[in-house]
């Protein structure tokens, strides 16, 4: 969502009230115990930060020293507990125009040592109040350092966060209402995040091209990235149809990112089949990659802890360059690493699945620390997606190349023939 948007309302409408403190005064509220409980019984115990009450959701850690507060309203981390793993959170506050949507979105939030007051010109509030304000519970004053060796070790689990009266309560019942959360694998959650209704981000300057853009959980930098490049973003809910894709008139069609797992998004997959089906260029980044995997044939999975961050190295095998990376995902598509290699679904396509072949493809994009899948490439047909966040708000950009990339394949696509029949469709290889 951006204030750009038409039919959308802005980020924030009206200037909200200035809740910094005066130095010295802290900007949290006195200090109210909480706990926090794993699903495998680990327990740590420290203060309340943010709302008071209970939350359940998937723990996972964020590696970024900075960026907390477009990490806080990403909508990637739907029904997610996030650890921040820098110690100091909170040192420069909360201001109106570096949100990524229209509201919080974690389930929960753990630091080490909050801020006692921001410090920071661009400052108009008080994370803590941030927080309050939201309903978000949190934890502060626990070794954060500990809880995330223990989830590199254990793996992403589910937590939980209880403060003031619930506190209290037994380790063994408190346990109980993290075990009855939802677990992440098998959730379904586009539909969650997604807008409600289509709205369009215009171009800056001289319009350029029309982009559909699915919304799975998409960011405000991205329909912005775009939009300066000359684009008309038009963002569509995660239930639209070819239909609706069709009724843009778009030059080409954009995958955003999301919470949730891939594997539950059958209708995505076949949306996507139909976009690449009409020769539409496609660009995908996170969710959309993994859809992307989904459609060509591959399968994906669950990472052990996931990526979360705003210094992950990834090789993009395109340059032998190697760039710094913001990520945020707990699953990955499962592809080969080696060589070009026909589409999976060309050999075994889906039933109803539009009867096209997709060709060759290869793993674009490789992360170092691990060698998951970064990044997708088709060399027969006009789409490529990564897996992590090119637009990076509150990271690196040395990405930001892979818009342009996009425009290239719409430039390319213009000057050719633009028909259904330009990707090799069966009978025509």
């Amino acid at each position: 969502m951006t204030a750009a948007a038409t039919n959308q309302k802005p980020l924030n409408p009206q200037p909200r009230k200035t809740l910094l403190t005066a130095p010295g005064e802290p900007t949290f509220q006195d200090r109210v115990p909480a706990t926090l409980v794993l699903e495998d019984g680990r327990v740590f115990h420290g203060d309340a930060y943010g709302a008071v009450g209970q939350t359940v959701g998937e723990a996972v850690f964020s590696t970024g020293m900075s960026g907390y507060q477009e990490t806080l309203t990403d909508p990637s981390y739907h029904r997610q507990v996030v650890v921040m793993t820098a110690p100091h959170i909170g040192n420069t506050g909360v201001n109106d125009e570096d949100n990524e949507s229209e509201r919080i979105w974690v389930a929960g939030f753990v630091v080490r040592d909050p801020a006692i007051r921001p410090s920071s010109w661009r400052a108009r509030r008080a994370l803590g109040d941030e927080l309050v304000e939201a309903g978000v519970v949190g934890i502060s004053g626990i070794d954060t350092r500990a809880l995330t060796r223990h989830l590199r070790e254990r793996g992403a689990m589910r937590v939980g966060i209880f403060s003031g009266e619930l506190a209290a309560e037994s380790v063994e019942s408190l346990l109980e209402r993290v075990l009855s959360a939802p677990q992440m694998s098998g959730a379904a959650l586009a539909g969650e995040v997604t807008t409600a209704r289509g709205y369009v981000v215009p171009a800056l300057g001289k319009k350029r091209f029309t982009v559909a853009a699915l919304d799975l959980g998409i960011k405000a930098r991205t329909p912005a990235h775009l939009a300066a490049r000359g684009i008309e973003v038009h963002v569509l809910p995660a239930t639209s149809t070819f239909a609706d894709i069709q009724a843009v008139g778009p030059d080409g069609v954009f995958f955003s990112n999301g919470p949730g797992d891939p594997a539950t998004a059958d209708q995505e997959v076949a949306l996507l089949r139909e976009v690449l089906a009409a020769g539409l260029p496609f660009f995908g980044i996170c969710f959309g990659n993994q859809i992307l995997g989904r459609a060509l044939g591959f399968g994906t999975y669950k990472l052990k802890y996931g990526h979360r961050g705003i210094n992950q190295p990834v090789l993009d095998r395109r340059t032998d360059k190697v760039e710094v990376t913001a990520h945020n995902h707990g699953f990955a598509v499962d592809a080969p690493m080696d060589g070009d290699l026909p589409a999976p679904a060309d050999s075994a396509p889906d039933p109803g699945a539009p009867r096209m072949r997709y060709g060759r493809v290869r793993v674009s994009h490789v992360g170092l620390n691990d060698n998951v899948v970064e990044g997708l490439e088709c060399l027969d047909i006009p789409a490529f997606a990564v897996q992590y966040h090119p637009e990076a708000a509150a990271g690196p950009h040395d990405s930001a190349h892979l818009f342009d990339r996009f425009i290239e394949l719409m430039s390319a696509r213009t000057t050719s023939d633009p028909s259904p029949t330009s990707p090799t469709p069966e009978g025509r290889r």
